[in-house]
């Protein structure tokens, strides 16, 4: 049998920056439950997405019961459902066991879960009161949910091609550089060889909550950010490009908001990423914090519910803004760099006037 401690455990499945929710409220048990588990059984990732599912649909009959006890349990009852969801990344990072299917089920999993939940929540207080505005406020979680899950995959794909735009524009400036002289294009070509660190994707919130899906990689480079004797990383087109994204594409939301880098340094410091109310926030607010107030309150129930809603929603915006202002930039710096390196092709090459 495998003999992890909780710093391998720590080690090699914590991600770099997290939700505060969970490194603050799940990593503390979840690395614990997976050390026991990755050592005495043979549970598998998918077995423990299956058992998170199965929990959640129990928090669903819970929520349905609508007594202020019922709400007590399907509020714990989901938040062990997110702490298992949580252990199947965890366990396919630490023994390598992950698969492209497992990410498929962690995914649809995740939404059965939300939906079933969003429709015992309030289908259960509609029934016990009656009162239409509990349907009104399963369309809104229903909504706010399928938005966040839409809108982050089709701002990845943005972000991925605009990358391998400049991974293309930043070999044809090397090539300029070493190979065509210009002295426009040697200091393009120096630009690119001297990136800043680039920001983790998580930050922005670019990929959709659950584990499984990042199972194939260490959740950090071994070494690279303890200072450890780990050898540094090659500065290919591709990590050139991610570097650009996250400075150079990023210049005109830091010009606006200056204040914004000291924060994002703060909560680094604690692995905690600046995109403060993300979709695991969300589903946290509305299954666990709105039935915990709601054993006192039904429509402080709902007001903490909207309140979730209209949250996440400000920090997507947040996070389309940013992404507005990075294709400005980007769209002018591919412009500088198509001007320069037309200047250096041939003139049979060019196009006629």
């Amino acid at each position: 049998m495998p003999s992890f401690t909780l710093r391998d455990v720590q080690e090699q499945t914590y991600k770099s920056r997290d939700s505060w929710w969970t490194v603050w409220l799940v990593d503390p048990l979840a690395s614990r439950l997976v050390r026991v588990t990755a050592n005495r059984t043979g549970i598998t990732p998918n077995q423990l997405t299956l058992a998170a599912l199965v929990l959640g649909l129990a928090a669903a009959v819970c929520f349905y019961l609508a007594d202020g006890y019922w709400l007590l349990a399907g509020a714990l009852l989901f938040h062990l459902s997110f702490v298992l969801d949580c252990m199947d990344g965890k366990i396919a990072r630490l023994k390598g066991n992950g698969s492209v299917f497992g990410s498929w089920l962690d995914y649809v999993f995740d939404r059965v879960r939300v939906l079933i939940c969003a429709i015992a929540l309030m289908g259960g207080q509609f029934a016990a009161t009656g009162e239409p505005i509990f349907l009104w406020f399963l369309l809104g979680i229903v909504f706010t949910d399928m938005f966040r899950y839409l809108n982050s995959p089709q701002m990845a794909k943005v972000r991925a091609t605009m990358r391998r735009h400049m991974v293309q524009a930043i070999r044809e400036v090397e090539n300029g550089g070493d190979e065509r002289g210009g002295q426009e294009v040697r200091e393009l070509a120096a630009r690119f060889r001297c990136g800043a660190p680039a920001d983790d994707a998580d930050d922005e919130g670019g990929v959709p909550p659950g584990d499984a899906g990042r199972a194939f990689a260490p959740a950090r480079p071994t070494g690279s950010e303890e200072g450890d004797s780990a050898e540094p990383a090659v500065l290919t087109p591709g990590r050139k490009a991610r570097q650009i994204q996250s400075t150079a594409l990023q210049e005109g939301f830091h010009k606006r908001f200056p204040w914004y880098r000291r924060v994002r340094d703060v909560l680094r410091e604690n692995r905690i990423r600046p995109h403060l109310f993300s979709g695991i926030e969300f589903q946290m607010g509305v299954f666990i914090v709105a039935p915990l107030v709601g054993l006192f309150s039904t429509t402080g129930m709902l007001v903490t519910i909207a309140a979730s809603g209209c949250m996440m929603l400000a920090f997507e915006l947040v996070i389309i803004y940013k992404l507005w202002l990075s294709t400005r930039e980007f769209t002018r710096v591919t412009r500088d760099i198509d001007t320069v390196l037309a200047r250096l092709e041939p003139e049979e090459q060019r196009p006629a006037a």
